[in-house]
């Protein structure tokens, strides 16, 4: 039969909490019906340091969305960041069992979980599971179900992280008496907005800049090949500016957002800005130069360690697609530039789709708006696919083939 849901989508980032509401009608299609915001407190680069304080903005958040809704959110879903997050990939690998040489459902099954065999360390907990692909007798086969082959192989990207620090963000949402019914990595739900299909099939670099983590995913084939996160972001960048410039943060980030620049050459370097604007005590001239500077400097940082943590991977071969920047460091003017110049691929800045209303126009809303889809994606298969038991069984029940 068909139903009514309204989920919610919750970013606890660095600098804010964002919450959507999306209402799913006939389990087939979801309108956005609500959004709350708030400063975000208690939270450092992606990770909750302040229990209290990080519940009180997302509670505020979450109260803001369901107001503007005129309806209550039933479930979550919850974006996962931080330097703690690490990946790995591991394949499994089985003998045909049939007489026949044909692929059996068994064989799927359990070449699948020779994949996730592998434990991880205490204290460690899975959050994905993302397949790579099937191979038999080493060729690549989408389904390799009834085909006919000696050897089936499957790949996957593993996803984990520090089980205490999950459990936070877990808790934080159990707080208000509300259900995480999945998590998904930044990343991987920005890319769902601003990368398109021919791009992941060609090959392509998601980069998520927010304000205290740089998330990227690779895709290739189709699929995603490799996550990371990156503890370099937008905090970086205002926290250089105000000890190169001795000014404050607040200063820093106005002078960052009005006239920043991630690259050098520019007609303009000469000239100077005002700290303030009105003239008052503490007001000063600053030069255009120092500012592109600090800022260029920090960038080309970030990027020449991406560089390196890709290693061959960085390159026009694996990824011909390029790379697509996104959250709200990307709107620094010049960054796709910069990007280009330092890791010697093709940039673009990633836009959402154009069905987003326009204030949810802006990269810093990919992952939220990611989320929201990847919401209705499960929910389209709620009725078919019966939930596992305990979120953390369940934490990989999008990405999972089971």
């Amino acid at each position: 039969m068909a139903y009514n849901k309204v989920i919610g989508a919750v970013e606890i980032g660095t600098s804010k909490v964002v919450v959507l509401a999306g209402e799913i009608i006939g389990g087939r299609t979801l309108n956005i019906i609500g959004m709350g915001q708030s400063t975000a407190r208690g939270i450092k680069k992606g990770v909750i340091v302040d229990f209290r304080a990080a519940s009180d903005c997302t509670y505020a958040a979450i109260l803001s969305a369901e107001k503007s809704a005129g309806a209550t959110i039933e479930g979550v879903y919850l974006s996962q960041s931080g330097s703690h997050l690490e990946g790995f990939f591991d394949k499994g690998e089985v003998s045909v069992s049939s007489h026949d040489g044909l692929v059996r459902r068994s064989d799927i099954q359990h070449v699948v979980e020779n994949a996730k065999r592998k434990e991880v360390p205490e204290g460690r907990v899975y959050i994905h599971h993302i397949r790579s692909g099937f191979y038999l007798d080493g060729r690549p086969v989408e389904d390799p179900y009834q085909m006919k082959g000696d050897r089936l192989e499957v790949g996957y990207w593993h996803v984990h992280g520090h089980e205490m620090k999950v459990a936070d963000n877990i808790h934080v949402i159990n707080g208000f008496g509300l259900k995480v019914e999945d998590m998904i990595v930044s990343g991987i739900a920005s890319g769902s907005m601003v990368v398109e299909e021919s791009e992941k099939s060609n090959g392509v670099l998601l980069l998520d800049i927010g304000c205290g983590t740089t998330d990227y995913v690779l895709y290739r084939n189709g699929v995603i090949q490799r996550t990371g996160v990156l503890c370099v972001g937008g905090d970086h960048l205002t926290n250089d500016l105000s000890l190169g410039l001795r000014v404050n943060a607040k200063h820093a980030e106005n002078l960052k957002q009005e006239f920043g620049s991630a690259t050098l050459n520019h007609d303009d370097q000469d000239e100077k800005v005002w700290l303030i604007g009105d003239l008052t005590i503490g007001d000063r001239a600053i030069p255009r130069k120092a500012i592109y500077q600090i800022l260029n400097a920090r960038l080309e940082e970030l990027f020449s360690i991406l560089k390196k943590e890709l290693g061959s991977c960085a390159s026009r071969q694996e990824i011909p697609a390029g790379i697509v920047l996104t959250g709200g460091t990307s709107r620094i003017p010049d960054i796709a530039d910069l990007a280009t110049k330092v890791i010697g691929l093709p940039a673009r800045i990633g836009e959402n789709p154009a069905w987003v209303r326009d204030d949810l126009r802006e990269p810093e809303y990919s992952c939220v708006l990611g989320l929201l889809y990847y919401g209705l994606t499960a929910e389209r298969s709620a009725e078919e696919e019966k939930p596992k038991s305990g979120l953390i069984g369940k934490m990989t029940r999008i990405f999972n083939f089971s």
